[in-house]
C-alpha cells in the first residue's frame, strides 16, 4: 500500500545527505518534499501541514551526534511523528459485558460482512471467545447468505431472521440467543448503503440506542482514500463510533486514509484487514505501520505470524527427517501450506527491512504455490513418500494430472533436489539446521 510514499520519503531524506547539521534552510527544503509526498499519498492537506510543522519544530535545534547523520535523525523524528499521527499506541477492543455487543457500521461494499467474520475468527483463535454473528441487513438477502457461508467456514454460529424486516428486533433477539447459549460476544453486521442518507443514519442510530453496544466500529474501504476520511467524519458526527477498521489494505491504496483518519475523527484505528481469508486481520499498531512506511519493515508482526503457524512437534520431526535425508514431498507440501497460512507473500516480504524494494524487483506470484500443490497432489501416496520413484512415465502422468508441461515438472523436481541437497549439507551443522526451521 505505501510503496510510492516510502520511495518519495526516502528521496526526501536524501536532500540532507552530506549536511553536517540540521538547519532551518535544509530541513525546510526536505519537509517541503515530505509534504508533497504525503499529499500525493492522498493525505488530508491540513493533516500533512500539521505533521510537517510538528516535525520541523522537533528537528530544529536538535544536536546531531557525530555518530548520527542529520538524515538519520530526521528519519527518527518522522517515524515517531507518523506513529503519533496514526494514534501512538495500539487500541484494544472492549469486550466487557455478558455478552459484549459489537456493532458494525459502514457503506455498502466496504467489506463489512467479510470483516465481521474475520473479527469472529480473531476473537475465537486469539482471545478464546465464543461468538455469535448476526445478519442484521434487512435489505440484502445476499448479505445474509454470505454471512452464513462465512460463519460455516470458520465454525461460528450465525443468527438471522430472513422474514423479519425490523433490524432492532433481530439484534435484540440475537443478544437474547447469545445469553441463553452462554456466548461471550455478539457481532452485528448492519445494512450498508451506496451513500450516506438520513434513513440509514436513523436506522443504525436506533439499533445502537436499543442495544447500547460495548463497541461501535466503523468499517471503511482504504482504497477510497480521502473519501474514506470524509465518510468516517460524517458517520462519527451522526452516529458516534469507538474505532475504525480499514479494509482492503492490500489493494491499490495510497495510504492517505490510514494517515489522516485518526486526526480527522479523533478515533483510533483498531484493525486493518487484507485479502479475503479469515485470518487476514491484524490489530493496528501505529509504530509498526510507521516502520513499514519508512522501509524499516515490521519484524515483530512477521515473527508473530510465524509463531502462530509454528508447530514445534512437526518441526522436530522434520529436523530429524532432514538429518536422515528422508525429506519427501509430503514434508515439502506441509512447509508450503505453513507459509501460505502466514498470509500474502508480498505482504510478508514487505515486513522485512528493505522488503518493499525487494518485492518490487521480484516476480511474486501466489499461483506458484497452487501450481506446486497441484503437482504434489497429482502424485500417488507412494510417490510423495519416495521421490526417487518419479521416472519418465510417472512424470508424464503427473504433468497431465496437474495441468503442467513435462518441462515444468522437471524444473520443479530439479529445484526440489537442490533444496534437499542444501538441507542435507545443513544437517551436518545441527545449530544451522535448527535456525533454518525457526
Amino acid at each position: 500500500m505505501f510503496e510510492n510514499l516510502s520511495e518519495r520519503l526516502e528521496r526526501s531524506f536524501k536532500l540532507l545527505k552530506g549536511e553536517g547539521r540540521i538547519t532551518e534552510i535544509n530541513v525546510a527544503e526536505t519537509l517541503k518534499d515530505v509534504r508533497r509526498a504525503l499529499l500525493d499519498a492522498d493525505v488530508n492537506y491540513k493533516v500533512a501541514k500539521l505533521f510537517t510543522d510538528s516535525v520541523k519544530e522537533k528537528a530544529l535545534g536538535q544536536n546531531v551526534l557525530k555518530s548520527v547523520k542529520p538524515g538519520q535523525l530526521l528519519v527518527k523524528i518522522v517515524h515517531d511523528e507518523l506513529a503519533v499521527l496514526m494514534g501512538g499506541d495500539a487500541a484494544d477492543i472492549n469486550l466487557y459485558g455478558r455478552p459484549a455487543v459489537i456493532l458494525l457500521a459502514g457503506l455498502q461494499g466496504s467489506g463489512k460482512t467479510t470483516f465481521s467474520a474475520k473479527l469472529a475468527h480473531f476473537l475465537k483463535t486469539k482471545k478464546g471467545k465464543k461468538t455469535l454473528l448476526v445478519a442484521d441487513d434487512v435489505y440484502r438477502p445476499a448479505a445474509i447468505q454470505q454471512l452464513h457461508i462465512l460463519g460455516q467456514q470458520i465454525g461460528i454460529p450465525v443468527y438471522s431472521e430472513p422474514e423479519n424486516k425490523q433490524p432492532i428486533v433481530i439484534a435484540q433477539n440475537a443478544v437474547l440467543e447469545a445469553q441463553r447459549k452462554g456466548l461471550d460476544v455478539v457481532i452485528i453486521d448492519t445494512a450498508g448503503r451506496l451513500a450516506i442518507d438520513e434513513q440509514m443514519m436513523q436506522e443504525i442510530a436506533a439499533v445502537k440506542n436499543a442495544l447500547l453496544p460495548q463497541e461501535t466500529l466503523f468499517v471503511v474501504d482504504a482504497m477510497t482514500g480521502q473519501d474514506a476520511v470524509n465518510t468516517a467524519k460524517e458517520f462519527n458526527e451522526k452516529l458516534g463510533f469507538d474505532g475504525v477498521v480499514l479494509t482492503k489494505l492490500d489493494g491499490d491504496s495510497r495510504g492517505g486514509a490510514a494517515l489522516s483518519i485518526r486526526t480527522v475523527v479523533s478515533k483510533p484505528i483498531k484493525f486493518v484487514s487484507t485479502g479475503e481469508k479469515p485470518d487476514t486481520l491484524d490489530v493496528f499498531h501505529p509504530s509498526r505501520m510507521a516502520d513499514r512506511i519508512l522501509g524499516m519493515g515490521d519484524i515483530v508482526s512477521f515473527v508473530e505470524r510465524a509463531q502462530e503457524q509454528f508447530d514445534e512437534e512437526q518441526n522436530r520431526k522434520l529436523q530429524h527427517k532432514l538429518a536422515k535425508n528422508k525429506f519427501d514431498f509430503n514434508d515439502f507440501l506441509a512447509q508450503i501450506q505453513q507459509i501460505r497460512r502466514m498470509g500474502n507473500l508480498k505482504d510478508l516480504i514487505g515486513m522485512i527491512p528493505g522488503g518493499n524494494k525487494l518485492s518490487k524487483n521480484m516476480d511474486i506470484d501466489e499461483k506458484n504455490f497452487l501450481r506446486i500443490e497441484a503437482i504434489i497432489n497429482s502424485m500417488t501416496p507412494k510417490e510423495r513418500a519416495n521421490p526417487p520413484l518419479l521416472n519418465a512415465s510417472r512424470r508424464q502422468r503427473i504433468a497431465k494430472g496437474s495441468g503442467n508441461s513435462i518441462q515444468q515438472i522437471n524444473a520443479f523436481l530439479k529445484q526440489f533436489d537442490s533444496m534437499c541437497t542444501f538441507f542435507q549439507n545443513a544437517s551436518k551443522n545441527p545449530a544451522m539446521l535448527k535456525n533454518l526451521l525457526r
